[in-house]
């Protein structure tokens, strides 16, 4: 009993110093760049480019097949393709360490490009046989705290890539910044590589072609009950990602100071983690079912609020109301976020863990994505009030989904598909 409690905190750490290492670039490329090209005097045109470099995460199940094949059946499989995956982005910062700020965001911007995208495709593909990785060995009691881990070490990384990155620069300089980073990614290489990875079952193996990999596709797809799970994979978050994005501005336009908004970010991002910690604990209780919908209810609530604060209009009397609506809404984020992880978990197949739950990733990515390039429209033509009502709407829509909608058996720990 202690060896297999030993395993599982080992398993735990692991994978929480892993999903970390991919919330750093996320926080680096979404956040910290942005403000430190404008900081540089590149042009906002040239800084809406930086959005380019991210393309790897939405098509990473193009490739993700091939890492769920290539070395399956040795040992420690999925961990040398994570080791030789941070080996490539401490490369890739390495070699930005040695390029002067200045002249990344000015002459070499090209070159920025390409190491940006070099350090999202690694950190993808990573990201893909980390999720094999966790798919594989939790157990579906234990997905909703595994998911928890995955979440809250990937706010942290977000955070840590972010605003903290910032600050850092502004202390220790763009150089020194970087090389602290690369020795935080080689401790989270330390830990993976320390970790023992339980060697996957021998199974006969067809050559990898273009065909088997649309044949795996098919296969994923073709098995009953996929037809809603799709539907609510395209429906879950586009409501959270639609609000969220026009989240900011209508806080600039309620003249808010940008340092008011930082604080309000990092507070709310600490009760996001806390709301993913909480849901893995609630998910050994609750049924998957209830978990799913009940968390996406809470999130449809959450605009609510922002519909009514924005109804309110700019009001230093509607500061204590805006405060309890963002805390309230990133902890149902946190609650929701890992809800959705735990079941894409479950539809997994044994030997596909990686590319099964990558194709399902990025059908939510883009989903995501296309609403939240619309979001922008939406406080054009309607206002924010209307806007954040319509996100509540797209955030309930899905719960009708729940009356359709049956628990994969890997939920209750039945074999999962065919290998």
């Amino acid at each position: 009993m202690s060896t297999e409690r030993g395993r599982g905190a080992a398993l735990f750490a692991t994978l929480g110093m892993l999903y970390f290492a991919q919330g750093l670039p996320a926080g680096l490329l979404g956040k910290s760049m942005p403000a430190l090209a404008r900081d540089a005097g590149l042009s906002p045109e040239w800084i809406g480019l930086l959005a380019l470099p991210a393309v790897p995460w939405a098509l990473k199940f193009i490739w993700a097949p091939w890492v769920d094949r290539w070395g399956s059946g040795r040992p420690n499989h999925r961990k040398r393709w994570i080791l030789a995956c941070l080996t490539g982005v401490v490369t890739v910062l390495a070699c930005a360490a040695l390029l002067p700020q200045g002249w990344l965001f000015g002459p070499g911007f090209a070159v920025l490009i390409v190491m940006l995208f070099l350090l999202n495709l690694f950190s993808a593909t990573q990201d893909i046989a980390t999720d094999g990785l966790a798919a594989r060995l939790l157990t579906p009691e234990l997905r909703g705290l595994g998911n928890s881990v995955q979440v809250s070490g990937y706010k942290i990384g977000m955070i840590l890539g972010s605003g903290a990155l910032l600050m850092l620069v502004g202390v220790l300089g763009w150089q020194a910044t970087l090389l602290a980073i690369i020795v935080m990614l080689l401790l989270v290489a330390f830990t993976a590589w320390r970790f023992d990875e339980p060697l996957e079952p021998a199974r006969p193996r067809k050559p990898v072609t273009t065909r088997w990999w649309l044949r795996q596709l098919a296969l994923f797809w073709r098995r009953p009950g996929l037809g809603v799970w799709l539907v609510v994979l395209l429906a879950y978050k586009v409501g959270d990602g639609f609000g969220t994005r026009m989240i900011k501005p209508f806080l600039v336009d309620s003249h808010w100071t940008l340092a008011e908004i930082g604080r309000l970010d990092l507070v709310t991002s600490l009760v996001g983690l806390a709301g993913a910690g909480l849901a893995g604990l609630v998910m050994m209780r609750l049924s998957r079912r209830v978990a799913l919908f009940g968390f996406a209810g809470l999130q449809a609530l959450s605009f609510i609020g922002w519909w009514w604060v924005a109804a309110w209009g700019p009001d230093p009397a509607a500061e204590p109301w805006i405060w309890a609506v963002a805390l309230f809404e990133q902890w149902a984020d946190g609650l929701s976020t890992v809800a959705l992880f735990v079941v894409m978990m479950d539809y997994c197949r044994s030997g596909h863990e990686g590319s099964d739950y990558t194709v399902q990733a990025s059908v939510q990515l883009f989903a995501v994505g296309a609403f939240t390039l619309a979001s922008g429209f939406s406080v054009a033509w309607l206002g924010y009030a209307s806007h954040f009502l319509l996100a509540a709407i797209l955030s309930a829509v899905v719960i009708m989904a729940a009356f359709f909608w049956q628990p994969p058996v890997a939920a209750h720990g039945a074999p999962r598909g065919e290998p």
